[in-house]
């Protein structure tokens, strides 16, 4: 029988007392001992994944989206301890890169036949604080895409909320200077978002930022984008679809690189996100923590 501690977020965009009955009574079919907690403000994941490794659970479910997701990881790294994942956010980037099913039923059901396999994160020094990410962080464009997105929006449409604001914003879209360092070679752009990617998708399963990005080969894949309107914007989407090679030049409007320490700064200073929640401001150092977590994921078939 599992020991799970179960986290839920009851601010979450799919969260619903309806809802979380529904994932216990699925878990506990399953046979699973599970104590369900809530969160009731900003860190308390943390705090509570703590507690459940401290009292030698086997695995920390969250309910919730990305951020309680990640905050939650954050105390598990380095430990035995699993992480189930159950969609209740808005983008669930990481459940959808795991082919977690976005119903929170059908998700518990699959949690409790999956296994848990390592997993890398990316790791983010702050003054005073280590912060980590799952699938990506950025800056830039997309940064201000999820910080300018009303909570409100987000809980009645979901992702179509950051479609919307990214519309909206698209007209003003402009490029910056960036330094970039990637494991110890310097490379300068001219760009509007500068993405550190762990995982392959974006917008599950819909856009793949190119074949190979994997979350387990211990390295982070970094894209740039240059676009200064909206004409540009689509030229760049283009090279994304068509996966271009290398760091953007004059001649290009999208590229990418490898390694395993990304350093960016940029003139002027650029909002930062992590897994779509505010992450700071530029310059940031990433490194990639090979094997940092367990992850229970689906089963095949």
């Amino acid at each position: 029988m599992a020991r799970a501690l179960l986290i839920s977020n009851p601010a979450a965009a799919r969260n619903s007392p309806a809802a979380l009955d529904g994932v216990l009574r699925e878990l506990h079919a399953a046979g699973w001992n599970t104590e369900p907690v809530s969160t009731t403000g900003p860190g308390d994941a943390r705090l509570l994944a703590e507690r459940g490794v401290r009292d030698g659970v086997e695995i920390v479910a969250v309910f919730g989206g990305d951020g309680t997701t990640m905050q939650a990881a954050a105390a598990l790294v380095g430990t035995d301890v699993a992480l189930g994942v159950i969609p209740g956010g808005t983008g669930n980037l990481l459940a959808g890169n795991l082919r977690v099913p976005g119903n929170p039923v059908r998700a518990a059901r699959a949690l409790a036949r999956g296994s848990a396999r390592r997993f890398d994160l990316g790791r983010v020094d702050r003054p005073g604080s280590v912060e980590y990410f799952a699938v990506a962080c950025g800056a830039g464009y997309d940064a201000r895409v999820m910080a300018a997105t009303p909570a409100a929006l987000k809980r009645r449409w979901g992702m179509a909320a950051y479609v919307a604001t990214t519309l909206r914003l698209i007209g003003n879209i402009r490029s910056a200077s960036h330094r970039i360092v990637i494991d110890g070679v310097r490379y300068d752009a001219h760009a509007a978002m500068v993405l550190v990617a762990n995982c392959g998708e974006v917008i599950p399963p819909l856009i793949r930022l190119r074949p190979g990005i994997l979350p387990d080969d211990g390295l982070l894949d970094v894209v740039v984008m240059r676009a200064d309107n909206f004409s540009q914007s689509v030229r760049a989407v283009w090279d994304l679809l068509r996966v271009a090679p290398g760091l953007p030049g004059e001649g290009t409007w999208l590229g990418y690189a490898r390694g395993r320490q990304i350093s960016v700064e940029s003139d002027p200073i650029e909002p930062v996100q992590l897994d779509g929640e505010p992450g700071g401001e530029t310059p940031f150092t990433v490194t990639v923590v090979p094997g940092a977590i367990r992850i229970v994921v689906p089963a095949r078939g």
